[in-house]
């Protein structure tokens, strides 16, 4: 769960916290690149843009999970959305350091795609994998990891841990953690036993 369904609670809890500090860069940003100031409307159109193009992101990925389950795997599918996640990370983290706002939103659209992608084949994958007398307790799994990954999010904004106006890209670029959590431990996982039957036709393996 922690590169599955954390990954859409982190997401979706975490930009509420650093609002005024992103909306103050772009501000700022706009002020050095054209030599005026934005008007209100312009900022809060941008912010629009920062919020809603994660549920874009959301919709692609959901879109191409089941394609991407099916063609490489559960198992590989689940570590391929790591790989949006991390060059989210890798897009807010910097976009301070850049001087650009676009790539806010650029970050926030992949990882809007990493949480369509990760929600979805976690379902799949944890249901595939567990025991029968399990699989009812297995599947909330998903429930819970999107109630852990919001609650972590609103700790991170917190203005005693990264909730603050220097740290804002740090808090941005959080979501690498469990990415990185996830590439490291995940190949030592087994496939799931319904791809390799049904897609893959290995019967022994399935077994």
């Amino acid at each position: 769960g922690i590169g599955g369904a954390f990954q859409y609670g982190l997401q979706i809890s975490i930009i509420n916290s650093p609002a005024e500090y992103i909306k103050s860069f772009i501000r700022e940003t706009w002020l050095k690149r054209y030599s005026s100031s934005p008007s209100e409307e312009m900022i809060t159109l941008m912010w629009s843009f920062v919020v809603s193009i994660y549920s874009i992101g959301g919709l692609l990925g959901s879109l191409s999970a089941g394609y991407l389950s099916v063609r490489f795997g559960r198992k590989k599918a689940m570590l391929f959305a790591n790989i949006p996640a991390l060059l989210s990370a890798t897009l807010m983290g910097l976009s301070w350091l850049c001087g650009s706002f676009e790539m806010i939103i650029a970050g926030r659209l992949f990882s809007g795609v990493c949480g369509g992608l990760a929600l979805n084949i976690h379902l799949m994958y944890a249901g595939e994998c567990a025991p029968r007398q399990l699989r009812g307790l297995i599947a909330i799994t998903a429930s819970t990891a999107i109630a852990v990954g919001k609650f972590a999010g609103f700790a991170l904004g917190l203005r005693e841990v990264l909730g603050v106006d220097a740290l804002w890209p740090v808090l941005m670029a959080a979501n690498a953690l469990p990415a990185l959590v996830q590439l490291l431990t995940l190949p030592f996982f087994p496939d799931s036993p319904r791809y390799l039957l049904i897609d893959k036709k290995d019967k022994e393996g399935c077994i």
